[in-house]
Order: C-alpha cells, then structure tokens, then sequence
C-alpha cells in the first residue's frame, strides 16, 4: 500500500504545489499560505458586503468568499467589485456556489476565482441509494461533465480560477451509492471534476476536502494528495478548512487539529478558520497557525528519518494497540493529567483547575465534566486527602521519601527508570523522548507491565518527532500505554490553544496516545489566582483537544457553520442561545445550520439539527431525518428540547450548592 501523501514525516518540508494566479495574488509554489475568510452580509446588499469585505481585508484575509445562490446575486457580484476597486481594494473575489451552475458561469466572468461544490454542482441529495452497474455510472458522470464542461471552458477563457471544494456533508448519493461515506468518495468527487479540466487543458484549480469531522477531513486530504501523485496529475494548490467548526474556544480547537495537522506535514497553500463569528475574527487565527511554520525547517533540530513502512495507515483511523495499565491503554478513552507540578501550597480550592470544585459550606468536591483524571505533583504531593476517583502523580524522589504511598503513582526521568528497581506496584509513569528510546529502553518498557510513558519533545519541530518516538514503539513491538507531554512556556493563551491542539490532535487522530497533559512555566511575577486560571484553561484545554480529535467525548459538540449570505438567522446570537440551554449534554451533537445549503448534508454526523429553512421558520433533524419542518423560530428551541426529551437524551443540569447568607 502506498502511504505516500507529505514530502516528509520528519523534516518539515512544504508540498510544492502548481501555482495558480487568483487575480494579483498568486497561491501555491514557493508564495506564502494564503488566509481567506467568507462574507456573512446578504449579498444583494451591495454596500453592506464592501464594508465587511473591508474589514476583512484590514484582519488579513487575502481572497474574500462571497456566496452567489442565484443568477441575481452573481450579477451582483459586479456591483461589489467595481464599489471595491474604487475604494482602492483590489482583493481578489471568489463567488461561492452551490446548486446553480448558471450563476457559477456568470459569477466565472466577472470574479476572481469561483468555488463549485461537486456534490451539489450537478447533482442531487436525496439521501437515496442507488444501484448502480458500471455503464450506468459512467452515464451519470458523463451527464456531470456535460453540464460542468460550459464552466470550465469559461473560466478558461476568463482567466478565472476555479476551487472544486468537496464536503464531506454534502457528497451526492451517486458517491455515497459507490463509494460509501467515506474520505475516498471525497477524493473521487473532487477527481471526477478535476479530469474533466484537464481534458480541456485547464489547470487554474484548487482543491479542498473539507468536513466538520477532524479524523475525515485530514484522512481525505492526505488521501487526495496521494491520488494526484498516483495518477500523475498536477500537484493543485489545498485550501485547508474544517467546515462548520463552530465558536469560540471549540471552534478554534477543532480548526487547529484539522487544519495544523496537515500544516505539520507541509501541506496546504490557502487557510480558512470556520467560526460562527464575525468574519473579521477568522483572519487572524488562520494567521497564527500559518506564521507557526514560517522558519520551522531553520529552527527545527534534524529527526531520524523513518527506516522502512510508516506503521500506521494515514488514511483511516486505527488506534495504537496498547496493553491496559490501570485505567490507560487499551479501550480506556485517553486521560487527562493535569501538571499542578509548579504550584507552590496547593489547597483544596486550587483543584478546581484540574475540574475539581470544592465547597467550603458542604465541605466535598463535586467533579465537572471536565476532571482531570489524574494530577501531576512533582516534589509537592498534595498535603489532603484527594477527592474520590482523582489520583496522584509524584516524582520518584518524592514517592520514595514518603515511604512508596500505594495512593500515589511514582514518575521516573529516564535514568532513573534505567537504574531504579523499587516501583509502585500496579502503575508507574516515566519520562521519554525520541533520544532516550535506546535498544536496552525498548526491551525494558517491553517487558513492564506496570509502566506508561510520558513522551515529550523539545524539537521546535516536536509533533512529528513525538510520531518518530511512537513509531520507534511500534516498530519494537512496545505496547505500554503512552501520555502525550507539551509544554509551551512564553506563549500567549491563544497560541497555546492553537499550537496544543494542533500538536496533540495530530497525534490523536493518527489513533497514537492514551493521554495528554499540557504544561507551562509558571512566572513568579503572576499572582497564585492568575496561575489557576491558567492552569484551570490547559486543563479545559486538554478534553478539547480529544473532543475534537473524537478520541474522547466530554462535553456537547456543536456544528455551527459560519454564517454567509444565504443564512436565515443570526447565527451567532442562536449558536449562543442554544449552547446556553444544552451544553451540559456531554456527549451529544448539535448541527446548527443558517440555510439548507449547509443543512442536513453539512452537519452529516450530529445527532440533532436546527436548520433555517425560511424567515423565522427552522426545521428540526434527528440524524439526517426531517422531524419538524416550519417550526417558528421563537419556539423551536424549546421544540428541540422536547425532541431530545422524546429520545431520552435530555437531563436538567445539575447546580453546585452554595453557602446561602454567608
């Protein structure tokens, strides 16, 4: 099997990609990744889309997506355009369409660069199986071609590029009937396409695969990336998106798995960060993750290349087989440890930042749905009695002082792991990295069956390295359970987030780790409050990271999109509402749609739907099923509520008691 799909799994080396010009600012080759962002205005409202067309330029978008539903508004298109290079913006202008293939023709002659969707371009979603012989297929795609060849021949003659975006949520039942739901009928929708412009001689193309599943989409790029290289096709620029990532902390998280996973391999020449918030807020996360790699290959320490196949299969998600050490490895989710290590005094109170909340008027814990499941003392064990179900890890000095506590767990550096023989019983942690994974180590972790690896890098190239160690393992034949170790001193906490999740999601989703447990320097010059909060958020930040890589579900997951010119709400203010009535749900998914475009199809893998379907009516899904279709808006939630209700899946949330008049 060829597991080809990156230039290197150990040298960071950028794909080099065919460059395509998209107006005055080229993509692909040796030009810098490219950050683009969509318009959320209605796009008849020509005044309104160049305000927020200039704000988004002003937060670094270098090509602005606007949607063209229909024949009106590609021909306003033009209006936007000329408003925009009078105000001086010459920032290149993709039409976005869907379902209309005579607007993608208009829109081609008057824009930039249109993106056309495969799965809706030409065919239709009705969630039907067909069967099909292999003539009859080749019939169905040869009616495809007839009916996208027009546009192709235009976009030549124009000078338009052209993005063929597959989703993941919106693959035809043709594809679905063939190739299943899976990232290989992605890559054959997008290809069906993308011979066709060859064909005519037409190579101005860039290609997405884009889904709200992290694990989908890197497993669909990786793949179309190795398909082109099979079939000797051109190596076309990748613009790199999760769809519907949704909000705030989760939505950057889940953005920075899918999309810095493939930015950790080289791939990808276009960024685009899908948030339901304002469109000006996306440029600037989609620039942070992308500056990360600016002089990665100079600062990078060399990594030992792989000798021999790379042990796992990129393009489909199998975990690393491991044996079960306590309550790591094996069918065990990964586990949280939370690194109190730098905390000077911990007290009861300075739990909560491993999601252990103490009441002082009720005297017990209550744990969140975010608790750790261990904590990482270092020299200071914990001078109390920990709450039921936390456990504790200590240095090994400390452990052996304290006469080997059977409730605390020893941690070893690696030379103490070498020469020490008086270990906990039942579980014991010890520190490694690529370096100090040597034969005899090997053999030793081999033969241990009480032992689980904490495995860190300092390499400024550190996720790729971490895989090198796990492959070092797999190649061994060492199945201890492994803890994925970052530690991130003098960032800020959005960078933190960004590069955390980028780090220990690419790992993840390549089914390698059995916990994670994020670190950081604690400067003496913050307050003991400042430092739980920062604590309480690597913590936060830690089940985020599994949630999005779907290794560990812990909380409600919501598949918001982000809003465009087609949304019949406020994407926003609903997500908001919603997430303040539900997000005590752990466990469920919710698809929060602004149109039918990105309805049932987008949001393909949650459990429940919430989806405009006109002015102030929404239609409520269970799966991919209509169970409502014209609820008013000012009641659908509650009908939502009641549908969760009918299945089962709804409990009221639980408050922590607090002191009353004290």
């Amino acid at each position: 099997m060829n597991k080809t799909y990156c230039p290197s799994l150990t040298e960071y080396k950028r794909r080099v990609a065919r460059v395509v010009n998209i107006g005055e600012v080229a993509l692909g080759g040796n030009n810098p990744i490219r950050v683009q962002s969509m318009t959320t205005v209605d796009t008849m409202d020509t005044m309104g889309s160049v305000e927020q067309t200039l704000r988004m330029v002003a937060a670094g978008c270098e090509y602005v997506r606007i949607t063209a539903p229909s024949m009106k508004e590609a021909q306003n298109l033009l209006e936007i355009k000329k408003e925009l290079r009078k105000r001086g913006c010459n920032v290149p202008v993709i039409a976005d369409i869907h379902f209309t293939p005579n607007a993608a023709e208009l829109a081609a002659r008057i824009v930039e660069k249109v993106r056309v969707n495969p799965g809706n371009y030409a065919d239709k979603k009705k969630f039907e199986e067909i069967e099909y012989t292999d003539s009859t297929y080749a019939a169905e795609v040869e009616r495809i071609r007839e009916r996208f060849r027009p546009l192709v021949k235009i976009c030549k003659q124009y000078g338009t590029a052209m993005r063929i975006g597959t989703n993941h949520g919106s693959l035809s039942d043709r594809i679905l009937s063939r190739y299943g739901d899976t990232p290989l009928g992605m890559v054959e929708s997008a290809l069906e396409f993308l011979r066709l412009c060859e064909e005519e001689n037409y190579y101005d193309v860039v290609l997405s695969m884009k889904a709200s599943n992290t694990q989908v989409m890197v497993q669909a790029y990786r793949m179309l990336v190795q398909k082109l290289d099979e079939e000797g096709l051109q190596p076309y620029p990748l613009h790199l998106g999760v769809t519907e990532a949704g909000e705030a902390e989760d939505g950057r998280i889940k953005s920075a798995v899918g999309i810095g996973t493939l930015l950790e391999d080289g791939l990808g020449d276009t960024v685009r960060v899908s948030l339901t918030e304002a469109p000006e807020a996306e440029a600037p996360v989609a620039r942070m993750l992308i500056d990360r790699y600016t002089n990665r290959a100079e600062l990078a320490q060399p990594i030992a290349p792989l000798v021999g196949e790379m042990p796992i299969n990129p393009f489909q998600y199998i975990r690393r087989v491991t044996r079960e050490v306590a309550n790591l490895g094996g069918q065990n989710v990964p586990r949280v440890i939370t690194d109190l290590s730098r905390l000077p005094n911990l007290e009861y109170a300075d739990l909560r930042a491993a999601g252990q909340l103490y009441s002082p008027f009720l005297d017990k814990f209550q744990m969140s749905d975010l608790g750790a499941d261990y904590i990482y003392t270092g020299q200071r064990p914990a001078p109390f009695m920990l709450p039921n179900g936390l456990k504790e890890l200590v240095d090994y000095t400390a452990w052996r002082d304290a006469g080997h506590r059977e409730e605390h767990f020893p941690v070893f550096t690696p030379a103490e792991y070498a020469v020490t023989a008086v270990r906990h019983p039942e579980l014991n942690f010890v520190f490694q990295n690529l370096a100090s994974l040597t034969g005899p180590v090997l053999d030793k972790l081999r033969a241990d069956s009480t032992v689980v690896v904490i495995l860190y890098s300092d390499n400024e190239h550190a996720m790729p390295e971490i895989r090198r160690a796990f492959f070092e393992l797999m190649s061994a034949g060492v199945t201890c359970p492994v803890v994925i170790n970052r530690q991130y001193p003098d960032l800020t906490p959005e960078e933190t987030q960004l590069y955390a999740a980028t780090d220990g999601g690419g790992l993840l989703l390549d089914g390698l780790g059995d916990g994670i447990v994020l670190s950081t320097e604690l400067l003496p010059e913050r307050s003991k409050e400042e430092w739980l909060t920062t604590l309480d958020g690597l913590n936060q930040l830690s089940f985020g990271i599994l949630q999005a890589a779907r290794t560990r579900m812990s909380k409600t997951e919501y598949i918001s999109c982000p809003s465009c010119g087609r949304t019949l709400f406020d994407l926003q203010e609903t997500t908001a509402m919603i997430r303040k009535r539900t997000d005590h749900l752990k466990g469920v998914k919710i698809g929060i749609m602004g149109c039918i475009v990105n309805g049932p199809g987008e949001m393909a893998d949650a459990d429940y739907g919430y989806v405009g379907v006109g002015k102030g009516k929404i239609a409520l899904y269970r799966g991919q099923e209509v169970i409502k279709k014209a609820v008013p808006e000012e009641a659908a939630v509650d009908e939502l509520i009641e549908l969760m209700r009918e299945d089962g899946r709804w409990i009221e949330k639980e408050v922590m008691e607090e002191p009353v008049g004290v």
